[in-house]
């Protein structure tokens, strides 16, 4: 009965230090604490771009938007997508079919109990939304599937 106990024992152990315990923790260009993240940041955006939120359906401007420009992070500037590339995919979230490459970073997110491709500000590190592949047929398939409260848009000159 000892060495069941042991071998039992020595298993949980084991597991213990799985990989799935190991978080690495990345280093992004732009770092704030989040005192200064949430002077800096909206509410809604804080939740989304700090938080890894997802906002209303339909609530964003930015959805509708069609005029010419670049959209840019929240929360750090950096240029994320071109309008050209933008879609009405009928989601209630704006929607692109290609980010601007270099500038998105992807991850997993698990949290719905399914694995799903996130995408984030490769500078700031913050939540923008995810990407599926039921975008366009006729450009990369891809839908770019991003929470307005991620983005500013800057329209062009």
């Amino acid at each position: 009965m000892k060495k069941l106990i042991l071998l039992f024992l020595s298993i949980i152990m084991f597991n213990c230090n799985s990989n799935a315990q190991k978080t690495e923790q990345k280093t992004y260009k732009v770092s704030k604490t989040n005192a200064e993240w949430k002077s800096q940041l909206s509410p809604i955006a804080y939740h989304v771009l700090r938080e890894a939120g997802t906002e209303r359906p339909f609530s964003s401007p930015l959805n509708k938007n069609y005029k010419a420009g670049i959209y840019t992070c929240a929360g750090c500037d950096t240029p994320l997508f071109k309008s050209e590339h933008k879609f009405d995919s009928g989601t209630g979230w704006p929607s692109f079919d290609r980010e601007i490459e270099g500038n998105v970073a992807f991850g997993s997110d698990n949290k719905l109990g399914y694995s799903r491709d996130e995408e984030h500000c490769a500078t700031c590190g913050g939540h923008l939304g995810h990407v599926f592949n039921d975008g366009p047929k006729d450009t990369t398939g891809k839908r770019h599937c991003i929470n307005g409260a991620a983005l500013k848009f800057i329209p062009n000159k």
